[in-house]
């Protein structure tokens, strides 16, 4: 039986005409898709380069040779730490303020102690609660230790603190228990570290509130009028023991520390990745003013026990971290004539991570040797387990309006970006920009990489040829690119996103069509290139060596454009970015490379910073967004501004976008061009 269903001859030729552009396309979306994902770089080679690039950009300690010598460049170090990492910003000026003590309830303790309940002001409008275990019948001045605890959801409730407390107070010690951002009752979300970065984006440091914290802690115990200010202790486990080494080192205060299993050098770090701690132990900066080794050497020659644990299953196991610290510290120590005075202590039962038992009568044979030398006292823990109370016994009323990172930051970004006003007139705009580049070189830390290329394969498949790049930056950094073309493609573009560009299919294929030829590459962080062993806490060492991952992924976006229109001769391109992060490395790729970036086009791009803020993000998610001190001084508005004249085009732009940016039409045509980024 016929079909009784007729088409013209003219409609038949154009259905298959259809069908055959729609087949090839199917062709050529298969064909992109089978070269994206051509492995060009391994990520042997991609851990390999960055443990390399965070190890050698550690500050090494010097060669002392004398006391007067140490202790010039120790004041010295002490100074830059505090001024270059931990106080920068609006913290210099919290750190100012007088320390504010609210005493609550008395409890009945076991035999021989009460607690105290308080809270006091770590910066304006931040409360941290504290429980003071006061020996009962104190007649004369005695020793005091501020006990700090780690990543531990119980807090100054975990039963090991409360035991170590209690101990210490029936030792005749004030003993201060204080609660850490994050734990315990300051278990909130606005309290998780990765969201202190959220200050670092603003200019001051994330670190001034961990800091802040634990210097006033130690003004609570000194202020007690039993208080013996020769003899003040801190111990702490794992975050607790970073917070020891922290203020031990750095407030000479402290005369007696115990941290246990919580730090190691930045470059033991960078080769054993279970090291590698949250956002307050990597702070912006650090490494590049003082290791890890440097702050243990600056205990000297204050009595201090290193411990560590032999099989510790979380991090700083006793074989990898302990030898470099005490490297660099032993020499200091007997500078002094006290090599006795520094002591470290391996547990082997459990050997796991803790303070158990076998810790804390490490730390009360410490107690014993410095804090009462020639008298009896115990090293043999008092049992007091059936003194250990419930969270909810030790709960202190926290004001509730108590500020966390997120409040402080809207606060600090609401008066931000400074001198943000655009100049006037075109004239005046060319003297901006060359102002606005030094800057923004200064903050991203921008570096100018040499690209040798060498390639990895060619191939070319229908209308699509592939060529296949390793391009190798400074002998620093191997970028995997795919550069795909046709026989249509005149100008260049580069393809970014934060996914990486395996992802780029269909906006490479309608680049192609448009005429491009097109790189897709993958710099730091993405892609082949992102880290293979936690990731975003390498982008947070590399902030702390002193680099920004923004400024590397914008530096190597440069030095790529630079080797296609200069050693290739392509002329200046087109830079393609999806996604957050990588529109605002675009951005500051093409405010900083004017001659070999044409153009920008970007696609999911915020319309300001404020909106990492206003959003709530955390470093852990987006690193690159958490550039210290660029809202400061920048913002996306002001970015763009510097790109001008040259088209950046944002791609279905968002509502922020379109309100924070409207006025960019009006600068386009003051520097002579009718162009509109919004359009």
């Amino acid at each position: 039986m016929k079909n009784q269903f007729h088409l013209p001859v003219r409609m038949v030729g154009l259905v298959c005409v259809a069908a055959f552009a729609a087949a090839s396309a199917a062709a050529d979306e298969a064909v992109l898709k089978e070269f994206l994902a051509r492995q060009i770089v391994s990520s042997d080679v991609v851990m390999a380069q960055v443990e390399s690039f965070c190890e050698d950009r550690v500050r090494r300690m010097p060669e002392v040779t004398s006391v007067k010598k140490w202790e010039k460049y120790a004041k010295r170090l002490r100074r830059d730490v505090l001024e270059k990492v931990v106080l920068r910003g609006r913290a210099a000026k919290w750190a100012k303020a007088k320390t504010k003590i609210e005493w609550l309830e008395t409890l009945d303790g076991g035999e021989g102690y009460s607690i105290k309940q308080l809270r006091y002001e770590a910066l304006p409008g931040l409360w941290i609660p504290a429980l003071l275990y006061e020996p009962d019948g104190l007649s004369s001045k005695a020793p005091v230790v501020m006990n700090v605890n780690g990543h531990d959801g119980k807090g100054k409730a975990a039963p090991y603190k409360q035991i170590r407390c209690i101990n210490q107070a029936k030792r005749g010690i004030l003993a201060l228990n204080v609660e850490w951002l994050g734990m315990g009752q300051l278990s909130l979300p606005n309290f998780k570290h990765y969201r202190m970065n959220q200050l670092d984006l603003c200019g001051t440091s994330g670190l001034a509130p961990f800091y802040l914290s634990m210097k006033r802690g130690l003004d609570v115990l000194l202020s007690h009028k039993f208080a013996d200010p020769k003899r003040v202790g801190v111990t702490g486990l794992s975050g607790g023991g970073w917070q020891t080494i922290t203020i031990s080192s750095l407030d000479t205060r402290v005369t007696l520390t115990n941290p246990v299993a919580g730090y190691s050098s930045y470059i033991t770090r960078a080769h054993n990745h279970s090291d590698l701690g949250d956002s307050e132990q990597t702070p912006t900066d650090l490494a590049m003013v003082a290791d890890y080794t440097h702050l243990t050497a600056l205990l000297a020659p204050r009595a201090a026990l290193l411990t560590y644990n032999k099989k510790d299953d979380c991090c700083f196991a006793s074989d990898h971290a302990l030898p470099p610290l005490l490297d660099a510290a032993e020499p200091i120590f007997k500078l002094y004539g006290k090599a006795e005075s520094l002591r470290w202590h391996i547990n082997e039962d459990p050997g796991t991570h803790n303070f158990d038992l076998d810790n804390r009568q490490a730390l009360y044979r410490l107690f014993a040797d410095h804090f009462f030398p020639g008298a009896d006292c115990a090293v043999k823990e008092i049992e007091c387990a059936d003194e250990v109370r419930t969270a909810d016994d030790l709960n202190i009323e926290i004001p509730a309006d108590n500020t966390d990172f997120n409040k402080l930051a809207l606060h600090l970004s609401s008066e931000l970006p400074r001198d943000a006003e655009l100049p006037s007139t075109g004239k005046k705009a060319k003297q901006w920009r060359r102002k606005k580049v030094k800057l923004l070189n200064d903050i991203v830390r921008a570096q100018v990489y040499r690209v040798q290329a060498e390639q990895a394969g060619k191939e070319s498949k229908g209308a699509i040829q592939a060529t296949f790049w390793k391009l190798q930056l400074d002998d620093v950094w191997t970028l995997p690119a795919v550069e795909l073309s046709t026989d249509k493609s005149k100008a260049t573009a580069i393809v970014v996103a934060d996914e990486g560009y395996a992802g780029q299919t269909a906006n490479i294929e309608k680049l192609l069509e448009n005429g491009y030829r097109v790189l897709a590459l993958d710099p730091f962080y993405v892609g082949q290139s992102k880290i293979p062993s936690r990731d975003y806490l390498f982008a947070l060492l590399v902030a702390g060596v002193g680099d920004r991952p923004l400024g590397l992924q914008a530096s190597q976006l440069a030095a790529v454009a630079r080797w296609l229109c200069t050693d290739r001769k392509l002329g200046p391109v087109t830079l393609a970015a999806c996604g957050d992060q990588f529109s605002l490395s675009a951005l500051v790729a093409a405010a900083l490379e004017e001659d070999a970036i044409e153009r920008v086009e970007l696609t999911g791009a915020l319309g300001s910073l404020k909106e990492v803020i206003e959003r709530n993000d955390s470093v852990d998610k987006k690193p690159v967004l958490f550039c210290f001190g660029l809202l400061e001084h920048f913002d996306i508005r002001q970015l763009v501004a510097m790109v001008a004249p040259r088209q950046v085009r944002f791609v279905a732009p968002c509502e922020r976008a379109k309100e924070e940016l409207k006025d960019l039409k009006a600068w386009y045509a003051t520097l002579g061009s009718q162009f509109d980024p919004l359009q």
